[in-house]
């Protein structure tokens, strides 16, 4: 069976930064027909869940307590890459607007609800490595 990574939260894992999940039945329904290997770049980076939400600004990954966190979510886009690899996936669908997982859209970085047009590091990591990346909105 041919395999996609996917964002652990869109799978129903409780790991984004208020310690929920966003699960998608549209994600899970690919399933049927993929094996689906669920990934949180910023837990691989060694985040915390619950954690300080955190916004893309520029070419860093900050929280909203100001804290500079570009390593561990860094690190996490690699494991991610790791996997991918590893695995051999099809392609990958990860969360929309998120520093990590993004495509297209990301957060502003002013912690305000606003967006601006950029990808998450993880998806610019995989992107650069030919991987291709959705969202759970293109499904």
């Amino acid at each position: 069976m041919k395999k996609i990574l996917v964002s652990a939260c869109l799978f129903g894992n409780n790991c984004r930064y208020k310690g929920d999940n966003c699960k998608n039945e549209k994600v899970l329904a690919l399933g049927k027909e993929y094996e689906l290997i669920p990934i949180c770049p910023e837990q691989m980076g060694g985040l915390s869940t619950p954690r300080n939400p955190a916004e893309r600004v520029g070419d860093k990954i900050i929280s909203s307590a100001g804290v500079d966190v570009s390593k561990e979510y860094r690190a996490g886009a690699e494991l991610a890459l790791k996997l991918a690899k590893e695995n051999d996936v099809e392609f990958c669908v990860l969360k929309a607007n998120s520093p990590s997982c993004g495509k297209g859209t990301i957060y502003d970085g002013t912690f305000s609800g606003g967006k601006i047009n950029g990808n998450g590091v993880t998806t610019e990591l995989l992107e650069a490595n030919g991987f291709k990346v959705y969202t759970e909105n293109d499904i």
